[in-house]
C-alpha cells in the first residue's frame, strides 16, 4: 500500500482536510459561546451540545470518510469522546 494513499480519496485528490461541515460549525459555536460567555446557556448545556456535535462528526467521518486518515481520524474522535463520557 502506497503511504500517500492513507489521504487520498477514491479519485486520488488529497482529502486530509475540508471545509467544516455542520457538526464541526455547530461545535466551533458552542466553543467560541462557551469562551465568550455570550449567551444565557450554562456552560454545561453549551458542552453538550459541542459533544453532541463533535460526537455526530466523528461517527459520520467513520462511516463516510473520504480516506483512510479521515476514518481513522473519526475512530480516535469518537474513542475519545465515548471515554470522557463514560469516565
Amino acid at each position: 500500500m502506497n503511504p500517500t494513499s492513507w489521504v487520498r480519496d477514491r479519485h486520488g485528490r488529497l482529502a486530509v482536510a475540508q471545509w467544516p461541515n455542520a457538526a464541526l460549525w455547530v461545535w466551533l459555536a458552542a466553543r467560541v459561546l462557551g469562551w465568550a460567555d455570550l449567551t444565557s446557556l450554562d456552560e454545561q448545556t453549551l458542552r453538550g451540545i459541542g459533544t453532541g456535535a463533535l460526537l455526530v462528526w466523528a461517527l459520520d467521518e467513520v462511516l463516510r470518510g473520504a480516506s483512510p486518515f479521515r476514518r481513522v481520524l473519526g475512530v480516535v474522535v469518537l474513542g475519545g469522546q465515548l471515554w470522557a463520557l463514560l469516565a
